[in-house]
């Protein structure tokens, strides 16, 4: 049935809702259905701003909002777009369509530096009336061509022979004729990371910009209005200070190498002006003067040295004197692409402050901040005397009672001051990032008699690339709440530039599989179609430079082929595939799918190395169900569930959904030949793997969650088996978990599909270790890497591998959204949603929202007294399937946008609790709350 905006489809919504118990507010058909919403923002292709934008022709997006959330079952009919460009009139469109999201540009296509406003009204619904305009927004093109830019790259007049490379400070003065200005734009990049100044003043609040980027490909640079910064008919300088970043520091663990991507940094700045009708450009060049910095060292790894007393006052500013400073030196213009990123800058999104100041046994002054973040620690103001220095340690946990620095290997995460003997205001780390919770301050202490260290003394910032956030869950369960508030933090840590595995280590590095598993749960949390469609596009440079096609296991690739060579992987290679369908899905986007095309189809016929049946070569190994919480500490791959049997299963579902991607690309032959693959290797599989009963070779919760999963299983005895299989091992586990990497993202959706939700419920609730609540139990504030990070005793594991800020393991809150409040997409971007919440366990109540491309998505429930109750919100322009536990596995009903309220009679603790199985001499208690 098409139930998109029709008087027959809300006809039959009416009647649904009088039968079975159900009942609907009255408000849903009351008059104000004949309103209409408004329009909330208006945006362009996936851009975080639009200005900066790198295509002549951005597809343009809105989302709506209703004034009373009850308008019913709006649908959008035509859209009236207006585009106001610098010359001319506003040019007007009128589009008979109901598509609200990236919808074609209108107009002729915009150049270099072009800005145009854009405003849109829509109509729909019952009234002749439109909606009101939006806001204008504006879209402003950046530098489209490699010939726009003029400036030459610079660095210093003096080359080091080794790392790490002293940061340098760059600055050039000029004058403005008195004409006012119109426009000031900088662009900007660097070979390292920077911060910019005009008189003085921060251009931008960026982190760590321009990030971090496959160098030898892409380069990002960034553009920024400097309009406000500029002084007309007088003196102007132009200052930044650039430091080396991911570009020259040591990467990688076991010490990792340093000069990866070059050996020298490099500063490129463009400043143009537009006044009168004059336009002035100021170019890095020759003419520009340096320094170095006040910084003696700055690492990602390691932190940074600031000296205070190389310190040269007024640097930033024309009036300072340039006479001990060098001329710069022009090098070699960038050879990668210059791009505009799509994602949003790193930034500082909120600022901790400690909660406790401990004097440890050895004498230590550690300072707690109750919270594992990323980020720096600024001082508002210190002072020490001439030459006295200071130390910050960073790390993420106690052990013994000292600051627990192993897991951190050989990365100091250590910033140093040292005085001058006069104030230091508002000193903080520029260019560097740490991992922790804790601080230990050397230098420093609570029993010094004048300007003792207080919890006022100092605050740590949060930074991550600041993406909008769009979704939100919450329970009546405490411990549930905490862990998804964990996995909250470990992806706001672990997004910074690209998403990483971890965030303090001498690692920090874009573990494919990581993401891979996590993205579904990510692009709920945030937006990530800016950011993780940039990062894609490194991959498939990197991947296709490859004869094979395989991809590197992290993006930027920074590991040696000694340490780690590249061969083909399942589940991490299987991101070229599952990453761009993930964002699809979220988003609706098929120009993500279009891109990436080619390192789709390049991994599934190139890189999989296949043996004789066309499914994985059995002699490769497989990192498969990683940190399987029986590995040994030092053999984290070591699973019980086969490799092969996993890497098996992965190519399979891979297979079926480029299928589907082709077909959705209009992609006839590959469509067919994808789908007779997938069909074939199918059988294969269950030839290989599965006995005609449904049971499978690999007699594990990852193997028979997998099949379940990947609906590798055919007839209804063999999925019913199956799931009461896998019912059976996870009471034998006494509902721990004994999943890795490929089992733990789905291990609860595989039990509810079979029917088993208060198995899955029964699970998530387990506090003894190895389980999700455990490390809650333990005072975690983010996703540990290893189920068991941190020992009962208080020991940190004694393998190598050992972080407290891993998101992979925090995957399991997807199946909170999905099956516990119960949202999740039925059409690309959410434009038809599906709303079946199952209640279970000790859950009394449960809700998530989720700002769609559309508008704001709300589903909220609770039961009490075997009376089940939701209230569902739906947003403008699209529709949403609403099944209500106690139903059945009906259909459902259809609803279009509004609130509705959905009642029914639904008892949540049958066969609750469930019982753990075990030999009989032993009585096995269920401990949860």
């Amino acid at each position: 049935m098409d139930v998109r905006g029709s008087r027959t489809a809300l006809s039959i919504v009416r009647f649904s809702f009088n039968h079975e118990g159900l009942d609907v507010l009255a408000s849903v058909l009351s008059p104000t259905m004949s309103s209409q919403p408004s329009i909330v923002s208006v945006s362009f292709e996936q851009h975080a701003s639009g200005v900066g934008i790198e295509v002549s022709n951005p597809r343009i997006s809105w989302r709506f909002a209703a004034t009373n959330d009850t308008i019913a079952n709006w649908e959008q009919t035509a859209y009236t777009l207006e585009v106001s460009r610098k010359s001319g009139s506003p040019e007007s469109y009128h589009v008979r369509s109901s598509e609200s999201v990236l919808v074609p540009w209108p107009s002729h296509p915009l150049r270099s530096r072009e800005a145009a406003q854009v405003r849109i009204r829509a109509h729909g619904g019952s009234s002749a009336e439109p909606t009101e305009w939006s806001e204008w927004t504006t879209v402003e093109c950046g530098l489209l061509n490699r010939e726009d830019w003029t400036a030459k790259a610079i660095t210093s007049m003096v080359k080091q022979a080794e790392g790490p490379l002293r940061p340098h400070r760059f600055r050039k003065t000029f004058t403005l004729s008195a004409a006012a200005i119109k426009q000031a734009r900088l662009y900007i990049t660097s070979l390292g990371v920077f911060q910019a100044y005009i008189n003085g003043f921060p251009v931008g609040d960026h982190c760590m910009a321009p990030g971090w980027t496959s160098y030898k490909h892409r380069l990002n640079y960034e553009t920024f209005d400097v309009s406000p910064l500029l002084i007309t008919n007088g003196p102007n300088a132009i200052a930044v200070e650039l430091a080396e970043g991911w570009y020259a520091t040591r990467l990688g663990f076991h010490g990792g190498r340093r000069f990866l991507y070059g050996d020298e940094m490099a500063l490129l700045a463009q400043l143009e002006i537009y006044s009168g009708t004059e336009k002035q450009t100021i170019v890095t060049d020759s003419t520009w003067k340096s320094h170095e910095s006040a910084l003696i060292t700055s690492e990602i790894y390691d932190g940074e040295v600031y000296d205070a007393r190389e310190e040269q006052e007024g640097w930033k500013h024309s009036s300072f004197a340039e006479e001990s400073w060098d001329a710069s030196r022009e090098t070699e213009f960038p050879q990668a692409e210059l791009v505009s990123p799509n994602a949003p800058p790193v930034r500082v999104t909120e600022i901790v402050k400690p909660v406790k100041i401990i004097t440890t046994p050895s004498g230590k002054t550690i300072v707690d901040f109750g919270q594992n973040l990323v980020g720096r620690i600024r001082i508002p103001s210190l002072i020490k005397p001439a030459n006295h220095t200071l130390t910050l340690i960073h790390a993420e946990v106690l052990e013994d009672q000292e600051l627990g620095i192993r897991p951190l290997r050989v990365a100091k995460c250590t910033d140093t001051i040292i005085s001058a003997g006069t104030e230091i205001r508002d000193w903080t780390p520029r260019f560097t990032f740490h991992g922790f919770r804790y601080v230990q301050i050397d230098g420093w202490s609570p029993q010094e008699s004048t300007n003792p260290l207080t919890l006022d003394s100092l605050t740590a910032e949060v930074m991550h690339t600041d993406l909008k956030r769009t979704g939100w869950f919450n329970c009546s369960h405490p411990m549930i709440n905490q862990l998804h508030e964990n996995a909250t933090w470990s992806m706001r840590g672990n997004f910074l530039s690209i998403p990483t595995d971890c965030p303090q280590r001498d690692e920090r590095l874009g573990w494919t599989g990581d993401i891979q598993v996590f993205a579904p749960s990510a692009s709920f949390l945030y937006n990530t179609a800016g950011m993780l469609g940039d990062w894609l596009k490194d991959l498939s440079a990197e991947q296709l430079v490859s004869p094979n096609a395989i991809p590197p296991f992290v993006i930027p690739n920074v590991i040696s082929e000694e340490l780690w060579p590249v061969f083909p992987q399942a589940i991490w290679d299987d991101v070229t595939v599952l990453l761009p369908w993930t964002l699809y899905q979220n988003y609706g986007d098929t120009d993500i799918l279009r891109r990436q095309y080619p390192s789709m189809t390049a991994w599934i016929d190139r890189g999989v190395q296949r043996g004789p049946d066309r499914l994985w070569d059995h002699t490769l190994f497989q990192l498969g169900d990683w940190l399987d919480p029986t590995a040994p500490p030092d053999q984290p791959g070591n699973a019980r569930t086969d490799g092969t049997l996993v890497a098996d299963a992965y190519l399979v579902h891979v297979t079926k959904v480029l299928s589907s991607i082709a077909s959705i690309l209009e992609k006839a032959a590959d469509a067919t030949r994808y789908e007779t693959d997938y069909l074939t290797l199918k059988k294969r599989f269950q030839r290989k793997y599965i006995s005609p009963e449904g049971y499978l070779v690999g007699d594990t919760q990852t193997a028979l969650s997998l099949a379940l999963v990947f609906d590798l299983l055919d007839t209804p005895t063999q999925i019913s088996n199956a799931g009461a299989r896998l019912a059976r091992l996870v009471r034998r586990a006494q509902f721990q978990v004994s999943t890795g990497f490929a089992g733990t993202p789905i291990i609860t959706h595989a039990l509810t599909k079979a029917g088993y939700t208060q198995l899955a419920y029964r699970m998530v609730q387990e506090k003894t270790c190895p389980s999700w609540m455990y490390p809650i139990t333990m005072g975690a504030t983010t996703i540990w890497e290893r189920w068991d990070s941190m020992r009962p005793d208080g020991s940190v594991n004694p393998g190598e591998m050992t972080s407290f800020n891993h998101y992979a393991l925090g995957s399991i809150i997807n199946w909170l959204h999905k099956c516990v409040a119960g949202v999740s997409p039925l059409d690309p971007g959410w434009r038809r949603v599906l709303v079946k919440p199952i209640p279970g366990g000790t859950v009394t109540q449960a809700e998530a929202i989720y700002e769609t491309v559309y508008g704001r998505l709300e589903c909220s429930w609770e039961v009490k007294g075997g009376r089940f109750k939701m209230e569902v919100v739906v947003p403008p322009n699209s529709w949403t399937r609403v099944i209500v536990p106690g139903e059945g596995d009906g259909e459902g009903r259809w609803v279009g946008s509004g609130r509705y309220t959905f009642e029914s009679r639904f008892d949540s603790q049958v066969d609750w609790p469930p019982k753990a199985l075990g030999p009989p001499m032993f009585a096995f208690e269920d401990t949860f709350v």
